[in-house]
């Protein structure tokens, strides 16, 4: 059984998804950002520009409440 990428987030910014990314990778868990080159040329439209956060769909459930977490405790 193959696992695929799935996105757990979208920035509109490239360093929050490095951030988080490293997040992910403190607990374990591997990810990829995706569009960083896409919101270099298409700036100021978020539609075609996202950043997306990337992880295996077997532990994405773990990395957004890792992603959760975190956002809780920075508010």
């Amino acid at each position: 059984m193959s696992d695929k990428l799935v996105t757990i987030a979208t920035f509109g910014d490239s360093i929050e998804a490095d951030l988080a990314k490293q997040l992910l990778a403190d607990f374990g868990i591997d990810s990829v950002v995706t569009g960083r080159h896409a919101a270099n040329v298409y700036c100021g439209l978020p539609a075609v520009a996202a950043i997306k956060l990337q992880t295996l769909e077997s532990q994405s459930e773990k990395a957004l409440e890792i992603l959760q977490s975190n956002e809780k405790r920075e508010q």
